[in-house]
């Protein structure tokens, strides 16, 4: 953490005067002292995901155990901002809430947010700590399953949760001529596609895996949406309030942990790879 320290030559008085002016100049924020710090509790690192929060960001919907590659990266973070683990407690928030303009109840929330201008606007971010594809998912007796380029799909109904960068791509990428059908959750979305009422969902890449791998028993990954001017890569950052104080101590915690390899190590750990899902055009 950036904790001003009084080095040398002067007694308890003087360091207590030293100190109160360094306060009154606005010294650099820390975990545990000024008021203006920016935590939302003193001592402690909030933090905000899902709820529920799913695999293979979080193991078991149980983010305190630091399993799954968005508890780890959590982890890592508040490792790097000085938090021990007994330091970090979780709350929950629903992914609209979370990048609506306002005063949050977290210092960081990790599910998978997109950074994009259009919610800069409303809230920080973090420089990213993964980057994905958007990939389009069925099931084996779906019309989708033969898909082979964007064209494929424009008649069929494409679904995804509202407010991601899956749903944009659908709007923008694959223009359904029924529009992209939207869902409050990937859960909803899943669902729907369970009982036939979409023909395709779009997710990014691990949670594409994961949901034709392990929720759907016929699951096929269709292939990755190509990249494009609009939707390049999408790379998640941790949300914050906007113009909040911790931002860029944030994004330092997180440019060291990409620089160490950190990153790339639970990345490996925790989140497939690419393989079998082929690009669409």
């Amino acid at each position: 953490m950036n904790v001003s320290r009084i080095r040398g030559g002067i007694g308890a008085l003087g360091a207590a005067a030293a100190l109160l002016a360094l306060t009154a100049c606005g010294g650099s924020p820390t975990a545990s002292g000024d008021a203006d710090s920016g935590y939302v509790t003193e001592g402690k690192l909030t933090i905000a995901t899902g709820e529920p929060a799913y695999y293979p960001w979080v193991i078991d919907d149980a983010p305190q155990t630091g399993e799954g590659f968005e508890a780890a990266v959590a982890y890592a973070v508040a490792e790097q901002l000085g938090f021990g683990e007994d330091d970090v407690v979780w709350v929950r928030t629903s992914f609209e809430e979370a990048i609506a303009p306002g005063p949050k109840s977290f210092d960081i929330n990790l599910q998978q947010f997109s950074i994009t201008d259009e919610r800069e606007q409303n809230v920080d971010f973090s420089s990213p700590y993964y980057e994905t594809t958007q990939v389009v998912v069925t099931t084996a007796d779906s019309k989708a399953a033969d898909a082979e380029s964007l064209a494929d799909l424009k008649g069929l109904l494409i679904g995804a949760q509202t407010g991601t960068t899956s749903f944009t791509a659908i709007e923008e990428q694959i223009a359904p001529s029924a529009g992209a059908q939207a869902f409050t959750t990937n859960e909803d979305a899943v669902l729907a596609l369970q009982s036939g009422t979409v023909d395709a969902i779009v997710v990014d890449l691990p949670t594409a895996f994961y949901v034709s791998g392990v929720e759907l028993e016929d699951g096929v990954l269709v292939g990755q949406l190509p990249q494009s001017e609009n939707l390049a890569a999408d790379a998640f950052g941790l949300v914050l309030a906007k113009d909040s104080p911790l931002t860029d101590e944030v994004t330092a915690a997180v440019d060291a942990l990409r620089e160490d390899g950190t990153l790339d190590a639970l990345a490996e750990e925790w989140l497939a790879d690419a393989g079998d899902a082929p690009i669409l055009d």
